[in-house]
């Protein structure tokens, strides 16, 4: 009996077609030559090996990154001034910004270290003049309660 005849005995029992496992074996047999073909890589030790220097490119990241660009101003009222004395800081922040973003910056800004960040929108409002509103709006703004570790303080200073 030959080779093909075998074959297409196990392949009618498994109900494959002839050509298709023909072609299975053969890429199979072409990703075996090209695993043996491949060099085997040299060690080299660490002061042979040169690194790249970093490119900084200036991104909307990197923009988000600087303090500046996130904490517009600290939130000064009665209810955050006795906040303060539970550690806890209020500022108002960009829109864009996020928790991680605003912990980072009071860090680099003012050299503390926070324990937490709650986030608030607050919305906009509808102004009335003369009993009716005349499609004016308080514009609204997003602050964050930055709360410090024990023994942290924080000197604000508004802007």
């Amino acid at each position: 009996m030959g080779l093909k005849l075998m074959c297409n005995k196990i392949l009618l029992i498994f109900r494959v077609n002839f050509r298709d496992f023909i072609r299975k074996i053969f890429q199979n047999f072409l990703k075996l030559l090209k695993e043996k073909e491949k060099p085997k890589k040299e060690e080299t030790s660490m002061e042979e090996i040169k690194l790249p220097q970093k490119i900084k490119k200036v991104t909307k990241k990197a923009f988000s990154e600087a303090p500046h660009w996130i904490l517009k101003e600290p939130h000064i009222t009665e209810k955050a001034t006795g906040a303060g004395e539970k550690n806890k800081y209020i500022f108002k922040v960009y829109q864009g910004a996020n928790k991680i973003e605003v912990k980072k910056a009071v860090r680099d800004l003012y050299g503390v270290m926070v324990k937490d960040v709650n986030i608030i929108n607050i919305h906009r409002k509808t102004k009335r003049a003369a009993g009716r509103t005349r499609g004016g709006h308080k514009s609204g703004y997003k602050k964050a309660i930055v709360t410090l570790y024990k023994g942290e303080k924080l000197e604000l200073m508004p802007r």
